[in-house]
């Protein structure tokens, strides 16, 4: 895939509220949960927060992600941003 191609894929997904196809039963454990497509990578695969705190990369397509409406993904989606500071160190 081309650089153009790459940035028109992250510029598609970045910051698009998501669920996974139920029908992928490898993605059977976010089923239900929204999470939100932080970037996409170099290997074309979605960094999607599913507000756990970490981030999982899952490919950047329709087979395995659907966008929802943005009104609905802010309304459901309760981590606005998973990156905690961390504290400071404890002597």
């Amino acid at each position: 895939m081309s650089q153009a191609s790459h940035e028109a894929l992250k510029r598609e997904w970045t910051d698009q509220f998501v669920v996974v196809n139920p029908n992928r039963p490898e993605l059977k454990r976010f089923q239900g949960i929204v999470g939100r497509v932080v970037t996409v990578n170099y290997n074309n695969k979605a960094l999607v927060d599913f507000q756990d705190g970490g981030w999982y990369d899952i490919t950047a397509s329709p087979e395995f992600l659907i966008k929802i409406d943005p009104a609905e993904g802010r309304a459901k989606y309760k981590n606005v941003n998973s990156a905690q500071p961390i504290p400071e160190r404890q002597s």
